[in-house]
């Protein structure tokens, strides 16, 4: 297994057991502040390891939509299990970890383009 793609894996697993924490036990703000740095340095990895130059456009778009989408409100969830704050936490971790990952990737493709 390539390091970048066990960078991925590590992201979401950790991305996913943080956003579920968070909301079952709670989290404090040092623990946060070390999933985030953790989380953060795993998306550098992929950004420059995972994704390739034909890979840039769809896996921006897909970077901005996860993005976007844990910004979005997901309460309306909550009458099943509070579930919406479940997703919500996940998708906020998993921002975390894609956003780097979406700067080093435009930022190869800008540099690419410049190159031309």
């Amino acid at each position: 297994m390539k390091y970048g793609d066990l960078a991925f894996t590590i992201g979401v697993i950790i991305a996913l057991l943080a956003g579920i924490a968070a909301v079952a036990v709670g989290i404090n703000s040092q623990t946060a502040g070390i999933i985030g740095l953790v989380l953060v340095i795993l998306g550098l990895i992929v950004g420059f390891m995972n994704v390739k130059e034909k890979e840039t456009v769809p896996f921006l778009v897909a970077a901005v939509a996860l993005m976007l989408t844990s910004g979005v409100g997901w309460a309306y969830l909550n009458s099943i299990l509070s579930i919406g704050t479940y997703v919500q936490a996940i998708l906020g971790y998993i921002g975390i970890f894609v956003a780097p990952a979406a700067v080093i990737v435009a930022l190869k493709s800008v540099f690419a383009l410049a190159k031309s």
